[in-house]
């Protein structure tokens, strides 16, 4: 039974139980990933994972009930469950399914072509052939994976919604490993999208660089400076506090940004976007995981906080509109809420130009213990950090094994410098982060 079969089969029960509001949330990802190891194949996988979720509200509460089994059995039975895990629950607050009739923006997925297995297969060994060959300080350890799928999301209810979209996903990822006189070091860099297209060679020389670079490293100088986060830390930074612009988030007490909306919350440089239908990302959205129309917004606007995220329920909450912004992490998780593709507004400077405004800091473009080190609810964070000196406006040593700490919150209030180099990085489910290089005052670096 395929899914427009299963989904007249769960409307006819659902219907024959006499419900009134009801919806049906269907999610699979289909994925192939090709691993190397030296210069030989090591792994080949193919997946199809995902299912539907059903949710229904008796008496005012709202049940759940999923399947990966589209059968006419699963479909009586996930409305039966649902039903009786409705009547169980004791929550008071108020449940909502998505209206339909709304109008939605036409998205337009970055080009990614989906290349057949053999071709993968053909582009990973050359991927760490090169490798090996761009410097003879590559060795054993360095790692090539190409990876290609499918993501399809479709949503009705007995409101009228009645909505589908899928799109394609590719992409390249190699950690280069090499050598120097007495140490080793590595480094990683990830290539989506229209993999026919990609450009191995310098694919490969930028891997080897990154890596290179940190052959050498000594430990930074303990000080208060200022600090530069390149696209990936600030990239980073951002995905590790998103959180803290959930309103669901701030109406538990859980965000330092409840009630901050119409208040300076960041530096006037500071503008945080996010946007469903960003020019470069591989699944734009035209719906949220409730239905409803999703749409570019700035969460912050020169430093002013315009809005949090929303979804039906926390909208309803706070007396305002949805942003769009209701998620699911699979298909039978919970309704969350996660943003789209979210990312700091690149300003004017190159990052040459912001380096030498700052003249002497530090340049970090590494950082660790991102879970463990950072609270998102005080926005206090001290992680283990990576990258260079900044001295007369240049990046020279490379330097390793210091901490950086100090507060999000503070952070957002005290960058001082933007550049134009903005950079979108790995999409995790339907959500991206980006960021340019930021140049961040007052902040502790504790090494040697």
């Amino acid at each position: 039974m395929d899914f427009q079969e299963f989904k007249k089969a769960v409307m006819a029960a659902a219907q024959a139980r006499g419900l009134e509001a009801y919806e049906l949330y269907y999610q699979t990802a289909e994925e192939t990933s090709i691993g190397t190891f030296r210069k030989e194949l090591n792994e080949f996988s193919a997946n199809l994972s995902g299912g539907v979720c059903f949710r229904c509200i008796v008496n005012g509460k709202m049940g759940y009930a999923s399947t990966q089994i589209l059968s006419e059995t699963e479909a009586a039975r996930v409305v039966e469950q649902a039903m009786e895990g409705a009547s169980v629950l004791e929550s008071e607050e108020e449940v909502f399914l998505g209206e339909g009739g709304q109008t939605y923006e036409t998205c337009t997925p970055a080009p990614c072509s989906i290349l057949p297995t053999e071709e993968m297969i053909a582009m990973a060994l050359k991927t760490q052939d090169i490798l090996y060959a761009t410097d003879e300080a590559v060795v054993d350890g360095t790692v090539t994976e190409v990876f290609s799928g499918k993501n399809t999301i479709a949503i009705c209810n007995s409101k009228g919604l009645d909505l589908s979209y899928s799109c394609n996903m590719a992409g390249l990822v190699s950690m280069a490993v090499v050598k120097g006189e007495d140490e080793m070091a590595d480094a990683y860099d990830l290539a989506l999208g229209d993999l026919a297209a990609a450009d191995l060679t310098e694919f490969a020389a930028k891997v080897v660089k990154k890596a290179k670079d940190k052959l050498g490293a000594d430990v930074a100088p303990t000080g208060s400076y200022p600090v530069i986060f390149s696209p990936s830390a600030m990239t980073d930074l951002l995905a590790t506090f998103s959180s803290v612009f959930s309103a669901k988030n701030a109406q538990k007490g859980l965000s330092m940004l409840k009630d901050k909306e119409g208040q300076m919350v960041a530096s006037s440089v500071v503008t945080l976007i996010d946007d469903p239908f960003y020019e470069k990302s591989l699944m734009p959205m035209p719906f949220d995981a409730e239905g409803s129309p999703t749409h570019k917004k700035e969460v912050i606007a020169a430093g002013k906080l315009e809005t949090l995220l929303h979804n039906l329920e926390t909208a309803h909450k706070a007396g305002v509109q949805t942003t769009g912004n209701a998620s699911k992490a699979g298909y039978d998780a919970p309704v969350a809420i996660r943003p789209f593709t979210m990312y700091l507004a690149p300003g004017e400077l190159t990052e040459e130009e912001l380096l030498e405004k700052v003249g002497n800091g530090v340049y970090i473009n590494a950082l660790g213990g991102l879970h463990a080190g950072a609270n998102q609810i005080s926005g206090d964070f001290s992680l283990q950090s990576g990258g260079f000196l900044v001295e007369g406006g240049k990046k020279t040593t490379p330097v390793k094994s210091f901490t950086v700490a100090g507060n999000f919150f503070r952070l957002l209030e005290n960058i001082a410098l933007v550049a134009n180099n903005l950079k979108v990085g790995n999409p995790s489910n339907i959500t991206a982060f980006g960021a340019p290089t930021v140049m961040v005052e007052g902040l502790s670096v504790a090494g040697k």
